[in-house]
C-alpha cells in the first residue's frame, strides 16, 4: 500500500512541476508593463493560463493529502 501511494505522489509531483512550468509568468517592472502593453493590444490566452491554474491548485491538494498519508503510514 506504502509503494502505491508512493508511486502516486511522484506522479503528481512530476505533473505540478510540469504545470508550474507550463504557466505564463506574471511580470512586474519596466518589462512588465512594455509586455503587459503588447498583451492587452494583441489579446492574452486566458483560458489556457486559468485551466493551468486550476490543474496545479488541483495538484498541490492532491500532493499534499498523499505526503500526509506517508507521514502516517
Amino acid at each position: 500500500m506504502k509503494m502505491v501511494i508512493l508511486i502516486i505522489q511522484v506522479l503528481v509531483s512530476i505533473g505540478l512541476i510540469a504545470t508550474v512550468l507550463l504557466q505564463s509568468g506574471k511580470s512586474a517592472g519596466i518589462s512588465g508593463a512594455i509586455g503587459g502593453a503588447a498583451q492587452s493590444f494583441f489579446g492574452k490566452k486566458k483560458g489556457m493560463d486559468e485551466l493551468l491554474s486550476k490543474i496545479t491548485m488541483g495538484l498541490a491538494g492532491a500532493f499534499i493529502i498523499f505526503t500526509l498519508l506517508l507521514s502516517v503510514i
